[in-house]
């Protein structure tokens, strides 16, 4: 396996490894994403490994407590029109009954159709 992975560009160590899209070096320390792994890492998946798109319809698959209220967003509620964004909470959209907020994608499932 590690003959398919590009030597480290700091020390030119052969002995790297992968963790998730990050490639390391044992010998010097440096992480770094390749080119081809840079392509994927942008995906933003739900909980069931979908691809997400901005404007995607989903729907939250576990009840969850908005922070700094008493409000709730009940299992089953159906977001449209989501927006995806960089950060923590990668789904930028407006809950009905709650209004605008963050949710973390491994919270919601696409709604195909």
């Amino acid at each position: 396996m590690t003959d398919t992975l590009p030597p480290c560009p700091q020390c030119s160590s052969t002995y790297v490894y992968q963790v998730d899209h990050l490639l390391n070096c044992p010998e010097c320390g440096h992480a770094w994403v390749s080119g081809e792994l840079a392509d994927t890492a942008s995906d933003v998946r739900d909980s069931v490994g979908n691809i997400l798109a901005d404007g995607d319809t989903v729907t939250v698959i576990k009840d969850l407590k908005v922070k700094g209220s008493s409000s709730v967003v009940k299992v089953g509620t159906k977001v449209r029109g989501i927006r995806l964004v960089d950060g923590d909470h990668d789904i930028d959209c407006k809950v009905p009954g709650i209004g605008q907020m963050g949710l973390k994608s491994q919270f919601v499932k696409k709604v195909s159709g």
